[in-house]
C-alpha cells in the first residue's frame, strides 16, 4: 500500500484522505479534483495493495487494508484528520474507519457507494465474474467489445457519462493496469461483499455526508439511512459517481462546504 501526498505542506493544513473505487488507479480516479483540492487541503491519496505499479503486492481483504490505513494515519497525523472521501468501494473503507474508532475523521464523505453485501457463496460467484471481466479490461486499458457496442447505442448524454466513467476510474492507454493480478480484483470485490458495515453508525464530532446519486435508485438511499445515524444527504439527479467524474468543480465545492461550511470564502 502506498500513500501519495500533495497540496498544502503547513502542519495546520486540513488533511483529506482519498480512497479509490473497485480496481481503480488512485491517480486516474482523482485526476481532475486533486489539483483543485491542493489549494486548501493536504491531500493524501491511498493506493491499495495490488493496484500500484510500483509494488508487487496482492490485495488481501478489506480489514487488513483498513488496519494499514489506520496505522499510517496514527503515525503520520496522530490518528486525526479533517476528511475522508470514499469513491464507490472507498465508501466502505470510510465507513469501516469511522465505525472501528481507532482514528478520528471529522467529516466522512460517502461517494454514491452501493453498500452491497452478500453471503459467501454469492460473493464468490460475483467476484469470479467481475475479476474475469475486469482483468482483460485493466491489462489492455480498453473496454471489452460488447461494452463498447452497448455504449455506442446509448443516448449521447449517457454514452458520454459512461466514457468519462471508464477514463476516470481506470488507468487507460497503452499497458493499462497490466501490473494488477486477477487475485487482487477477486479479493477486493469478494471481501467488500462479505465485510459488513455496521448499522446506525454514530461517532461524536464526526459527520457523515452522503453524495447520493438519485439515478442509482431509492434502495441505496434506504441503505444510507440504515448504516448511518442522521447522515447529511446531498441529493444529485445523477448516475454513480457522476458528480466526481463529470463535474469536478462542483464536487470540490461540495467537499469544501462539508468541511468548512457554506459561508467560507
Amino acid at each position: 500500500m502506498k500513500f501519495y501526498h500533495s497540496g498544502r505542506k503547513d502542519p495546520n493544513a486540513p488533511v483529506i484522505l482519498l480512497l479509490p473505487g473497485t480496481a481503480c488507479h488512485w491517480e486516474t480516479n482523482f485526476r481532475t479534483v486533486r489539483p483543485l483540492l491542493n489549494q486548501k487541503f493536504h491531500v493524501v491519496s491511498v493506493s491499495y495493495d495490488g493496484f500500484d505499479q510500483s509494488e508487487d503486492t496482492i490485495f488481501p481483504d478489506m480489514i487488513s487494508e483498513t488496519e494499514k490505513i489506520e496505522t499510517y494515519l496514527q503515525r503520520r497525523f496522530d490518528g486525526c484528520i479533517c476528511c475522508a472521501y470514499g469513491c464507490s468501494l472507498g465508501g466502505s473503507f470510510v465507513s469501516l474507519l469511522i465505525q472501528r474508532g481507532y482514528i478520528h475523521i471529522n467529516h466522512g464523505i460517502i461517494g454514491s457507494s452501493d453498500m452491497d453485501e452478500a453471503g459467501k457463496f454469492s460473493a464468490k460467484c460475483q467476484a469470479f465474474l467481475v475479476s474475469k471481466i475486469f482483468i482483460d479490461m485493466l491489462r489492455t486499458g480498453k473496454l471489452p467489445g460488447i461494452f463498447r457496442k452497448k455504449i455506442s447505442q446509448m443516448p449521447p448524454e449517457r454514452a458520454e457519462y459512461m466514457n468519462q466513467l471508464m477514463s476516470r476510474m481506470f488507468r487507460t492507454g497503452k499497458g493499462g493496469m497490466s501490473f494488477v493480478k486477477k487475485e487482487s480484483i477477486y479479493n477486493q470485490f469478494y471481501s467488500d461483499l462479505i465485510t459488513p458495515v455496521a448499522n446506525h453508525i454514530s461517532v461524536p464530532e464526526t459527520t457523515i455526508h452522503i453524495f447520493y446519486a438519485k439515478k442509482m435508485g431509492n434502495k441505496y438511499l434506504k441503505r444510507y439511512y440504515q448504516h448511518f445515524e442522521n447522515p447529511d444527504i446531498h441529493v444529485h439527479d445523477m448516475e454513480h459517481e457522476e458528480l466526481l467524474i463529470c463535474h469536478p468543480e462542483q464536487w470540490v465545492q461540495e467537499v469544501e462546504d462539508c468541511c468548512f461550511g457554506t459561508d467560507i470564502a
